[in-house]
Order: C-alpha cells, then structure tokens, then sequence
C-alpha cells in the first residue's frame, strides 16, 4: 500500500443539464434516494472511479442517474471545494455544463429516485452547494443560448 504525505479528497462530477423548454430556461435536476440529503433535489453527479476522466464520470453519472445519453460539449462551469461541502468528508467536485436542444425524457434511476425538468426562475432549495454551482452555470446565458 502506498502512503501519501499530503490528504486525499473524494473527487466527484456533477453536471448542469441546461435547456430551452418554452422559452426559458430549464435545468435538469435529480430527487436523491440516499443520504446525504435523502429527498432533495440536487444535479446528476457522482463520484469519480479510479482511473476515470472527470469529464467522462460526467457523462456516466447523467446517463446512470436520468437515462439522458449526451455526447456532446461538456463545458467546466468550475471546481468546487468547499469545506462543509459534503458531510460525508472533504469532496472536491468538477461541475459541466451540458446544453440541450430542447427538452429530453428522462427518469430518476441508480440512485436518483426521480428526475425532472425545473425552469430556473422556480428551482427548489438544492442540496450540497448545488445552488452555487447551478447559479455559475447559468450565468450570462439567456434563453436562446441553450
């Protein structure tokens, strides 16, 4: 086993599904079904398996939690470290952005027990710093942007 000098965080992606549905924006959110925060509403995201891109736990992550496949441009939004951010221990996360042509079925699945569509003027409260990195994805974008 090798010992490391320095702390090791967990590693995780999240994604910021964007799309123009009725002329506004809308942002894919998924209904957690385990701890932490059990029931609430966060992004698709997941931890990062060893020997994994980021960007491609991003796109394994959406597809596991919501069923939408998406090859096209991911885009960093930011990382994210937080202390405090994560109760489960110190978890740095690399957040993307995905838009979307429109609106695309989905369904909660792995460990989401439900996924949905929410316009952004009307977003729930969000777990983790969801909020946070949802308000950096959208920032400059307007409605024909998606």
């Amino acid at each position: 086993m090798v010992e490391y000098r320095f702390p090791r965080p967990a590693f995780t992606a999240d994604v910021v599904a964007i799309a123009c549905i009725d002329g506004g924006l809308s942002v894919l959110l998924i209904r957690r079904g385990n701890q932490p925060f059990a029931g609430r509403w966060a992004l698709p995201g997941g931890f990062v398996d060893e020997g994994e891109r980021p960007e491609d736990a991003a796109r394994r992550e959406l597809a596991e939690e919501t069923g939408l496949m998406h090859d096209g441009a991911l885009e960093l939004v930011g990382v994210y470290g937080d202390p405090g951010r994560d109760p489960r221990g110190w978890t740095i996360s690399a957040a993307y952005r995905a838009r979307l042509e429109g609106l695309v079925e989905v369904a909660g699945a792995d460990d989401a027990a439900e996924a949905r569509w929410f316009a952004t003027h009307d977003l729930p409260p969000l777990a983790f710093d969801h909020d946070r990195i949802v308000a950096d994805a959208l920032h400059g974008l307007d409605p024909g942007t998606s």
